[in-house]
């Protein structure tokens, strides 16, 4: 019985201080663990932000592009009737789309709805502007055209679009 009790007295303490042990370097391991998750996040996060903002720019560029005004003084002179007109404008639109449309990884999906309705905003202003010009009618026509639709609905097409590409920027980087 003697020994028993010598042998608990040697047992229980070491026992404690294992338990100790274990959780101290547990705690440990832990802690080195998150920082090293915090670090990585924080690196990938340094790579990332400039990405992001580079395709905020490119979605601000895009919209800008296909902005009605810009459109039709870009490609003036390209086309001398209306149908053929149509047809570029809506092919730039369609170029400029899918050499953009990598970017909406970077943004949320609000913002690049709202980028695609902008953009289909202004195809539809474009197809219905066409369908009230005759097809070989002068090109001119049809800008005209478009510049009266602009006018009548008072803010361009692409101005939501824009407006969500901005306020998602001053949101996630300001």
């Amino acid at each position: 019985m003697d020994l028993f009790a010598d042998l608990l007295k040697l047992v229980i303490p070491a026992g404690l201080v294992l338990y100790g042990m274990y959780v101290t370097v547990k705690l440990l391991l832990e802690r080195e663990a998150e920082k090293q998750r915090v670090d990585l996040k924080n690196r990938y996060a340094s790579e990332l932000t400039p990405l992001r903002l580079q395709a905020y720019e490119r979605m601000a560029l895009f919209l800008e592009r296909i902005t009605p005004s810009n459109l039709l003084l870009r490609l003036s002179g390209e086309a001398t009737v209306a149908l053929e007109f149509q047809q570029l404008l809506l092919r730039d639109i369609r170029e400029e789309y899918n050499h953009n449309v990598s970017q909406q990884i970077y943004m949320s999906q609000a913002v690049w709805e709202a980028v695609q309705s902008a953009m289909n905003e202004v195809v539809v202003l474009i197809n219905e502007a066409a369908g009230e010009v005759a097809p070989d009618a002068p090109a001119l026509d049809l800008s005209k055209r478009i510049f009266e639709k602009v006018i009548q609905k008072n803010v361009a097409p692409t101005a939501n679009g824009l407006k969500a590409v901005k306020d998602e920027v001053q949101s996630v980087f300001l």
